[in-house]
């Protein structure tokens, strides 16, 4: 019996293939990045054959590395950037226009319209997301709007629309299947959260057609099963989640209270709720979590924009360090910041601010500052921002964190994580294999597909390989995290 799987984890900026095997152990990765452009300030597209091309080479070579061939590959799993929209015709499969990505605020406008328009309740209360550019729906709505015919190819039913999920496993089948999970499709705008179906309601406020709309099926359970010409065999897809609903999974978050945070390209913290979805008061958001079984779980979500992407900046456009594992030593050759605060508003600021208006700033400085203090500042704002989410959580929950499981690349910064447990006051526990996010796909395909029993099983793969303890006291922690506010209040 093959008992290895296989997870596509199609990120922002890359897509990646990792086979693991029986114990949950990587056995073989493939990882290759793709483009994304800006054609207008605040504008993020992708090429949607791109994604789908890199991520096809992908899984070919990590299941050519791993040597277990396909016959091994019990199941798939997907795990994807959410929000991200793409639409495509559906006799050709060719896409219509440019997939735009969950950072475009090409939207924002119209957002603030509905918000004006009274309509914002209405969709917290239905979908438990915050109106906002963020989310696919009014994505949908300007593609529809804004390419010649599409309104009325979508009405004719020749269009279709997918996150991410939806687009590859279209192609994985050869055109024969068309889904998306709930956990992608809690992040639509256009989903019913506590039914988990399509919203009437919310289909006729975007004015996006039923009939392009791919069908909503659970995160784990065969929901496909590949051609055998996009792979060299047919293999179910077993398990899809958008990636950090995928983390809190891989993280083993299985109950309620259990909060990970995933520092990637922006940066997400995600409260498991169990069966119930949350209302937030602190402007955080109600979504669907990954679960193994067909009855809906629950999590509260804070989003942060930018986090790693603040590292890729100083890099890539500003010239200040070389590699982002240079940040860190940077960062760790000064004591502090000397007074400078950096807030990574270059697309507006997620939760729980939720302005689409604010943009970056760098404050507090001065003539002594210089590129180590501005390094430091820029690690010390992911930590801020998280901070910012564990606070809404806290006071929506009623109950004060206990520890914080961490994930994603910047996970691996020792001077970031020891910095975030100072300012939370709170333990950060890191775990000793980063890549959750395909490791929570890779769980979600294994038990529909019986490589492993339940969640039980899969809580004794967790190892973590360090805890960083709080060292600051409780002055210092809040006399730094005025400063931070005080610097967001003249962001906004």
């Amino acid at each position: 019996m093959p008992d290895h799987i296989l997870a596509l984890d199609e990120g922002t900026t890359s897509a990646r293939a990792i086979v693991f095997d029986r114990e949950a152990r990587e056995t073989a990765v493939d990882q290759r990045p793709f483009a994304s452009r800006f054609p207008r300030g605040g504008w993020v597209e992708q090429d949607p054959e791109e994604i789908w091309l890199t991520q096809l080479a992908a899984a070919r070579n990590a299941v050519e590395k791993s040597g277990v061939g396909w016959d091994g590959i019990a199941a798939i799993g997907i795990t994807n950037q959410r929000e991200t929209t793409i639409v495509w015709d559906r006799a050709t499969g060719e896409p219509i226009a440019p997939a735009i990505v969950w950072q475009c605020r090409r939207t924002a406008g119209a957002c603030r319209k509905m918000t004006r328009a009274g309509h914002a309740a209405r969709i917290a209360e239905r979908t438990g997301l915050v109106l906002d550019a963020y989310f696919s729906g009014s994505k949908i709505a300007w593609i529809l709007e804004n390419v010649p015919d599409a309104r009325a190819r979508a009405e004719a039913g020749e269009l279709a629309f997918g996150t991410v999920d939806t687009w590859l496993i279209y192609r994985l089948t050869g055109g024969r299947a068309f889904v998306i999970d709930r956990t992608n499709a809690s992040r639509t705008l256009l989903m019913n959260l506590r039914a988990g179906e399509w919203d009437d309601d919310m289909l006729s406020l975007f004015g996006v057609p039923r009939a392009m709309l791919p069908e909503i099926v659970p995160s784990s359970g065969v929901a496909a099963v590949t051609d055998a010409q996009a792979l060299g065999a047919e293999i179910p897809v077993a398990g899809i989640a958008g990636d950090q609903q995928a983390a809190l999974f891989g993280q083993a978050c299985f109950r309620p209270g259990l909060v990970k945070n995933t520092y990637g390209t922006g940066c997400f913290a995600l409260m498991h709720t169990g069966g119930q979805a949350a209302v937030s008061r602190n402007r955080l958001l109600a979504t669907t979590a990954a679960a193994e079984s067909a009855a809906p779980r629950f999590a509260m979500e804070g989003a942060v924009f930018v986090a790693g992407a603040v590292v890729q900046w100083l890099r890539d456009e500003m010239g200040l360090i070389a590699t982002a594992a240079e940040s860190r030593q940077a960062a760790e050759s000064v004591e502090d910041t000397a007074g400078v605060y950096f807030v990574p508003a270059f697309v507006g600021l997620g939760a729980p601010h939720w302005n689409a208006d604010a943009r970056g700033l760098l404050s507090g400085l001065t003539r002594g500052a210089n590129r180590a203090h501005i390094v430091r500042a820029a690690l010390e704002s992911i930590a801020y921002q998280t901070r910012e989410l564990t606070e809404a959580m806290e006071a929506d929950s009623g109950d004060a964190l206990t520890e914080l499981r961490v994930d994603g690349g910047a996970a691996a910064n020792d001077f970031l994580m020891q910095f975030q447990a100072d300012i939370l006051g709170a333990p950060v526990a890191r775990p000793a294999y980063l890549e959750t996010t395909a490791l929570g796909a890779a769980y979600l395909a294994g038990l529909a597909a019986g490589v492993w029993s339940g969640t039980d099983e899969l809580e004794r793969f967790r190892q973590v390989d360090r805890i960083f303890e709080p060292a600051m006291d409780a002055a210092r922690r809040e006399e730094l995290y005025a400063g931070w506010k005080a610097a967001v209040a003249r962001a906004l």
